[in-house]
């Protein structure tokens, strides 16, 4: 019996990394999963990866009408939804005096407001009760340099579980967040292809670890389980870090 039977999970940015992991582990789980990510070639691979359980749908959580679609879809195939990971994110090095207006943009575009409308929209077709999680980071509570505006936006992501909380008390529905170190992911290989020191940034990454090692993106989708799962029912307005303890010492 899994610890998701029954249930209908939402998974955005659900193609790579810890998005990918986590639709795979809610599927095994014994959840229908529909996962969202912008480029429809890794929408088809992960659906075909997964099996059974798995709907894919191409879109951009930036765009209220592609959420829309998405929506649409749930409610056509699902009518309910249990669990929401607001998992799409993206991030790049860029320094206080390089930033951009389209930088900026782009960036709280997707991570803020793509993690707002997820929930938001999600609202009619949440049951109560429900599990919200939202993917935040460990940059969220330190200061990398040349990484303000990503940290910044993973700021307001854990504002948000806090308030939401709060907002959605009345229906029994829990918001966390959950905030991962240096986990070995493509966007973590992306962030820092190409970089002069490549090797060098990640050997930096892990030796602020206390465990000597980057995550591995199941090992995050296993906390995302537990807080999708029934064995956090009293665990609310939370951050949970997976960071190896690299942000706690």
């Amino acid at each position: 019996m899994g610890r998701l039977d029954g249930k209908v999970a939402v998974v955005t940015g659900g193609t790579t990394g810890i998005g990918f992991a986590t639709a795979k582990r809610f599927a095994q789980e014994g959840a229908k999963v529909f996962l969202m990510s912008r480029r429809q070639a890794e929408v088809d691979r992960a659906v075909q990866e997964i099996g059974h359980g798995v709907v894919g749908v191409r879109g951009d959580v930036s765009v209220m009408a592609d959420l829309d679609r998405f929506y649409a879809r749930v409610k056509e195939d699902a009518g309910h939804v249990d669990v929401v990971f607001a998992n799409a994110g993206l991030g790049e090095f860029v320094a206080l005096d390089a930033i951009t207006e389209a930088h900026f943009d782009k960036t709280f575009n997707v991570n803020v407001k793509g993690t707002l409308f997820t929930v938001q929209k999600a609202l009619p077709l949440l049951k109560d009760g429900g599990s919200v999680i939202l993917t935040g980071s460990t940059a969220g509570s330190d200061g990398s340099a040349a990484f303000s505006v990503y940290a910044a936006t993973k700021a307001a992501v854990r504002s948000f579980a806090r308030t939401w909380a709060t907002d959605l008390k009345g229906r029994r529905i829990r918001v966390n967040t959950l905030s991962p170190g240096p986990i070995d992911t493509p966007g973590l290989n992306g962030l820092v292809a190409g970089a002069l020191g490549e090797k060098q940034i990640k050997d930096y990454l892990t030796s602020l670890i206390p465990l000597g090692r980057m995550g591995q993106p199941d090992e995050v989708a296993k906390a995302a389980l537990f807080l999708a799962s029934d064995d956090s029912s009293f665990v609310n307005g939370a951050e949970l870090f997976v960071d190896g303890g690299a942000g706690q010492v």
